[in-house]
C-alpha cells in the first residue's frame, strides 16, 4: 500500500486533482440504482476516490456494457459538481457499473474495484483527500452487501485494514457530462488509481 501511495502522489504531481477542474455546467440526470438500464443485465454503484479513475477501469471489464459516473449517499438533491467540492454535500464521487451476468459477475466487478484503489485509506484517496473521496459499496440487495463483506473479510485476514464502508444504495445522480468516459476522452491514465492483485 506504500508504494501505492508513493506512486500516487508522485503521479499527481504532473496532473491536477478533480476537484481543481475548470468548471461546466450541465444539469444532473437522476438515475434508479436498482433499476438496470437494460432488462436482465445488472448494477452495482462504488466509490474509491475520483470517479474517473474508478470508471476507466471498470468499464474494462468484459461483460461490463456501461458505466455512469454521478454522486450519490449524501442530503441534497440533484448536486452539482460545484457543490459535491464544498464536501458539505455528503455525497461520494461513485460509479454506477451495469454489466451483462451472462458474461461477467459481481464478484469480478467487486474484485475489480478492490484492487484498483487503496481500500485502506480513510477520507480520500492518494492526494484527493475529503469526504467525496471515500472508499465504498452501495449495495442495493442483501447478496450484493454479503459478496461484499465477504471480500472485505478475506483482505483483513490478509491484514489489509479495510476501510471500505458497506451501505445500502441512496439517490444516483449522474455528474456532468464532461466527467463521463473523462479518461478515453481526454487521453491519458488514472493518476492515482492502478490495478495490483490483493486476493
Amino acid at each position: 500500500m506504500r508504494r501505492l501511495l508513493q506512486f500516487c502522489f508522485l503521479s499527481a504531481l504532473g496532473a491536477l486533482t478533480a476537484c481543481a477542474q475548470p468548471s461546466k455546467k450541465s444539469a444532473p440526470v437522476t438515475l434508479l440504482p436498482a433499476t438496470p438500464a437494460q432488462p436482465g443485465n445488472e448494477t452495482l454503484i462504488l466509490a474509491s476516490g475520483c470517479f474517473w479513475g474508478t470508471e476507466y477501469f471498470l468499464k474494462r471489464i468484459d461483460g461490463v456494457v456501461a458505466t455512469t459516473v454521478g454522486y450519490t449517499g449524501g442530503h441534497v438533491e440533484n448536486p452539482s459538481y460545484e457543490q459535491v467540492c464544498t464536501k458539505k454535500t455528503g455525497h461520494y464521487e461513485a460509479c454506477l457499473v451495469e454489466y451483462d451476468p451472462t458474461r461477467t459477475n459481481a464478484e469480478t466487478v467487486l474484485r475489480m474495484f478492490f484492487e484498483t484503489h487503496d481500500p485502506t485509506q480513510r477520507n480520500g484517496q492518494g492526494p484527493d483527500i475529503g469526504p467525496q473521496y471515500r472508499s465504498a459499496v452501495f449495495y442495493q440487495n442483501e447478496a450484493q452487501r454479503e459478496l461484499a463483506a465477504s471480500l472485505v473479510a478475506q483482505l483483513r485476514a490478509r491484514g489489509y485494514d479495510v476501510a471500505t464502508e458497506l451501505l445500502p444504495a441512496a439517490p444516483f445522480y449522474s455528474a456532468e457530462g464532461y466527467h463521463q468516459d473523462y479518461y478515453d476522452i481526454k487521453g491519458g491514465t488514472p493518476y492515482c488509481h492502478g490495478y495490483r492483485p490483493l486476493f
